[in-house]
């Protein structure tokens, strides 16, 4: 496993964000490129067991390695990380994708293949104007940074093919309660009414 640092960082917060303390220090990890992969794919996404929101401006089809043990790991084969949602769907756990572009042609034509996502178990939802992007596990594990859910961003690229990414890692739960408030604002579609790209949006979610 990488070696992530951690350390204390100082959060200001604007004015809108509840009762999120002003700077008060607050555990971190930072990842770069392949960390994101190792650090939220396999240790945080892999091991859900309650919940998965994924907030991402782009949707594409990515690989990442099999689970050991598994026949595709011993012929070293990548499988689809909807392989992975999959699994975790057939477990209960509860996933939820919040987009900002339509997902990659790949990624839809495989969705089908995966009878418990295909079935209702992944639940998608698309807003033009999300652009954060946000990995929430079980309300105790939060990746905020610039990956997408791409393979270059978060996929089991090598080095010299992915793209460069930055981000954080926390379990503070102020951070957790923010951002998770803050992408079922624009789930439940709490953010629609305001909107000025509402008439040009294809299905606003507050529309049922």
């Amino acid at each position: 496993m990488v070696a992530v640092r951690s350390f204390v960082g100082e959060l200001c917060r604007p004015a809108d964000t509840g009762d999120l303390m002003l700077d008060r220090p607050v555990q971190l990890r930072l990842v770069h490129d392949r960390d994101h992969y190792e650090v939220v794919v396999d240790e945080a996404i892999r091991h859900a067991q309650v919940s998965l929101w994924i907030a991402t401006a782009n949707v594409k089809e990515l690989h990442v390695e099999p689970s050991a043990g598994t026949r595709a790991r011993a012929r070293r084969r990548y499988v689809s990380i909807l392989s992975v949602l999959g699994d975790l769907a057939e477990r209960g756990v509860e996933l939820r994708l919040l987009h900002g572009a339509p997902p990659s042609r790949p990624f839809r034509e495989a969705l089908p293949a995966v009878p418990t996502l295909a079935d209702g178990g992944l639940e998608l939802r698309l807003c033009p104007r999300v652009h954060f992007k946000m990995v929430a596990v079980d309300g105790r594990l939060l990746y905020l940074g610039s990956a997408n859910l791409t393979g270059a961003g978060l996929g089991a690229k090598g080095d010299g093919r992915r793209n460069f990414e930055s981000g954080i890692v926390t379990d503070d739960e102020g951070l957790l309660d923010a951002m998770q408030e803050r992408f079922d604002q624009i789930w439940s579609g709490r953010e629609c009414d305001g909107c000025r790209l509402r008439r040009s949006c294809p299905a606003p979610l507050d529309a049922g």
